[in-house]
């Protein structure tokens, strides 16, 4: 302990975190920097920095990285249409490389000798962090207070808490009681009732989006427009990588779109039922699977499909900055050099609909697709052969089989 005199701090200014801050100081006796991002949670942020300046701290990062997460982690990830265990949009997953490439910057730029985080013993977060600080600073010091102190339980941090006059806000009538992740991409929720995986949650669980059976009972036509695999433009607006995602969570919240139960496999062997709330990646991901529908190679559409599992794995258990994810990606990104066009999308009560796609790097051949006269474009008896030749290996197995 005596060789850390400085931590840098990922902080949120809410009780674990300021508990932590004051641990740190009181535990380590060490000078501590606190770094705040805003990846579009949608809080107001004001009351980060006069919380820390109440415990001493000289230096205080609140950095606006809405634009950087959206482009630099976001977009790149939707490229590769990746989904965890068939569902998750993987939110929180993807917010985690980014905070820790900032936090490690941040760090290295103070002079600290050490980062610490507020995430738990039993979590992803944890692992993503770290794994992350350690692929950008290999001797980084990692202070992890949950595996170190006692205060195992809410009560504990409070009682701190109260003892060091850290000011604790009282939650709103109709605060959530459940634990909160949330960014730019998608809101989580986890613990209280829905520790119980039989247990239904109610409407009070939803923060971000309307019930779908309270949607508007009319349905919404949007269009959006992409660029070599990103979302450039809505209803023919350009807008910047952020802004194509905010504009696209409001129209998803509105219409019921983006909800998710999940139980799901964390990285360290746990179970854990969650609820997510995604509007505006659910939007396009629809979106981007149908552009990609008409400017992929069949081949390179199926090998994206066979290399997804592992790209998303490798992004839940966080290992964004490993060789293996930035091969896969480069392989990604080079197959989205012609998509580009536009989708034409129906909003209804919590469900997408693709209307229509149309590319100027189209694969799709109206001439060879046609039930009508193709005009000589394909002969039908060319069929034939290839049937046949892909069916001798299931006949000659056939003939065994019968011998």
């Amino acid at each position: 302990m005596s060789a850390i005199k400085k931590v840098a701090l990922a902080y949120s200014g809410g009780l674990d975190t300021s508990v932590i801050l004051k641990w740190l100081q009181d535990t380590y006796q060490c000078e501590v920097v606190t770094f705040t991002a805003d990846i579009g949670q949608g809080e107001e942020l004001d009351h980060v920095r006069p919380k820390a300046e109440q415990f001493g701290v000289r230096e205080i990062f609140i950095d606006d990285l809405r634009e950087e997460f959206v482009r630099d982690f976001v977009f790149p990830m939707f490229r590769a249409n990746a989904v965890y265990e068939g569902e998750y949009l993987l939110g929180t997953s993807i917010a985690r490389p980014l905070i820790a490439k900032r936090l490690v910057e941040i760090a290295r730029e103070t002079g600290c000798q050490a980062i610490a985080h507020g995430a738990t013993g039993k979590g992803n977060d944890q692992v993503r962090f770290e794994l992350g600080a350690i692929a950008l600073w290999p001797q980084v010091k990692v202070i992890a207070p949950w595996r170190e102190w006692d205060l195992n339980s809410r009560e504990k941090l409070l009682a701190y808490a109260a003892d060091a006059g850290i000011p604790i806000a009282k939650k709103k009538d109709g605060g959530s009681p459940y634990s909160m992740d949330a960014n730019a991409l998608h809101i989580s929720y986890e613990g209280g009732g829905l520790e119980d995986p039989w247990w239904s949650p109610d409407e009070g669980v939803w923060r971000w989006t309307t019930s779908p059976e309270a949607a508007p009972e009319t349905a919404e036509e949007i269009t959006i427009g992409f660029e070599q695999g990103d979302a450039v433009s809505v209803n023919g607006q350009a807008l910047s990588p952020f802004g194509v995602l905010d504009t696209l969570n409001a129209l998803g919240a509105k219409h019921g779109i983006g909800r998710l139960d999940l139980v799901e496999n964390r990285y360290v062997g746990i179970k854990s039922r969650g609820c997510y709330e995604t509007p505006g990646g659910t939007i396009l991901l629809k979106a981007h699977r149908a552009i990609e529908s008409l400017c992929l190679d069949r081949e390179q559409a199926h090998l994206k499909d066979e290399l997804m599992p592992r790209y998303a794995t490798l992004v839940y258990n966080g290992y964004w900055f490993s060789p293996e994810r930035q091969m896969l990606q480069r392989a990604i990104d080079d197959s989205q050099t012609r998509v580009n066009g536009e989708v034409r999308l129906k909003l209804y009560k919590g469900s997408v609909l693709v209307l229509g796609r149309r590319s100027p790097d189209s694969l799709f051949d109206a001439n060879l697709s046609t039930f009508e006269d193709d005009r000589g474009a394909y002969n039908q008896k060319d069929a034939e052969g290839f049937i046949r030749l892909n069916g001798l290996r299931l006949r000659t197995g056939a003939v065994r089989d019968q011998r």
